[in-house]
């Protein structure tokens, strides 16, 4: 996104299931009774409240409730986000929004009353034909997001403009912690999953800005690196010729799918979250066609339990519409499933550390909402912000109540 784009307009709510206009009624009776056992406090502008909690508990302001209530009825499952960005409601002064979300993030399977689950089918909205990780597909979803503006996300990111989840030192306390020098452990410890060494031929698959690949070549390897984001491509390009090893990296503007040749290591950050469930066999079988005899692969992946995975793969939600298009965050086992089936792969070692993921967004939230006041001078309005803001902390939840997990995951031939 430039000063030149188009700013970012949220409609008017629209009531799609139930067709009864019941003016959100059916929406706030269940988020009610969703919310009176929470330790939360819900409250209206009336100054009525709903919930369980203390003085001490996270506050939610509901600023225009039947806007509010409206959108949820409209889309369950995207209409809260919808209702943040378009200013129905908002974390009171004095917490936090993603304190506010934990409460619900931790009980997500149990939200919903029992006899309500069963409408599941009628409620959810199936995922866009247009969403599909086809080659044409996967460029258009990348850069929806990843091509925004390498201004927005250096205004939040550490100087190694590493966007997947830091990895911090447990023996030390966070707070000492630099998020840069976590930012560097974490891609040095997928490195050595990978068994990257001097002379290693290494492909990475998903570029960001650089930052792997110009510690592999530190290390003395020769790296190909394919992205479908022209805007970090050429950001990379850029870091790489300043490191003086554009002899030894190449990054190519391609699909996973169109990479030839043989590599000893392939490794790939947060990028499996892309690709679709449709697609992950592809994604392992190209990965084994790849890799040369006696090397090793390395996947950074967010991660969600199983049975969450087969509930919710077939709904569209709000970050598929908002922040990632065409994503699907796998399983555990559904990784383990896929290459067992599909390749000569096997799962050798996971290195789960979600907990570092949430003081990692948290990190990215703080500085992007001190440092707004620069990035709206990139063209970004308050929807925008609002949007952003949802997301961070959304995601931050998600892992700090273990909804969500990250990995690093080292596979083999066995």
């Amino acid at each position: 996104m430039t000063a030149d784009t188009p700013r970012l307009e949220l409609a008017a709510p629209r009531l799609g299931f139930p067709r009864i206009l019941t003016r959100g009624a059916v929406a706030k009776a269940i988020t009610e009774v969703a919310v009176k056992p929470m330790p939360v406090r819900m409250r209206y502008p009336d100054g009525t409240v709903v919930g369980n909690g203390g003085p001490d508990s996270p506050v939610i302001e509901v600023v225009r409730p039947r806007a509010m209530f409206r959108r949820l009825e409209a889309h369950p499952k995207i209409g809260l986000g919808e209702a943040y960005m378009a200013g129905d409601w908002k974390a009171a002064e004095g917490t936090d929004l993603a304190q506010a979300l934990m409460p619900f993030a931790a009980r997500m399977g149990e939200l919903v009353p029992k006899p309500l689950l069963a409408l599941r089918g009628v409620v959810d909205r199936a995922i866009p034909q247009a969403m599909r990780n086809t080659l044409e597909g996967s460029r258009s979803n990348i850069s929806a997001h990843y091509d925004l503006s390498n201004d927005l996300f250096a205004a939040f990111l550490d100087p190694s403009m590493s966007y997947s989840s830091a990895l911090f030192d447990p023996a030390r306390p966070l707070a000492e912690q630099d998020l840069h020098e976590a930012q560097v452990r974490k891609v040095e410890a997928i490195l050595d999953a990978a068994d990257v060494r001097a002379g290693s031929r290494v492909l990475e698959i998903g570029t960001g800005w650089g930052e792997l690949a110009l510690r592999a070549a530190a290390r003395g390897a020769t790296v190909t690196s394919v992205t479908l984001s022209a805007e970090q491509r050429a950001l990379a390009m850029q870091r790489i010729e300043a490191a003086g090893v554009s002899d030894r990296v190449t990054v190519l503007l391609q699909d996973y799918r169109e990479t030839t040749g043989q590599f000893d290591s392939i490794v790939s950050v947060e990028m499996i979250e892309a690709v679709g469930e449709e697609y992950w066999a592809t994604y392992f079988r190209k990965i084994d066609e790849l890799l040369a005899p006696g090397g090793a692969v390395a996947v950074q992946a967010i991660l969600m339990e199983h049975h969450r995975l087969l509930a919710t793969k077939h709904s569209f939600g709000w970050i598929q519409k908002y922040i990632f298009p065409g994503g699907l965050i796998p399983s555990l086992q559904a990784i383990r499933d896929v290459s067992r089936d599909s390749t000569t792969l096997r799962v050798e070692r996971v290195h789960g550390f979600g907990a570092d993921y949430a003081e990692t967004l948290h990190r990215w939230r703080e500085t992007f909402n001190a440092n707004w006041s620069e990035i709206q001078q990139h063209g970004f309005d308050e929807t925008f912000r609002r949007m952003w803001d949802f997301y961070l902390a959304y995601c931050e939840a998600g892992f700090a109540t273990g909804y969500l997990d990250v990995a690093q995951i080292r596979l083999a031939r066995r």
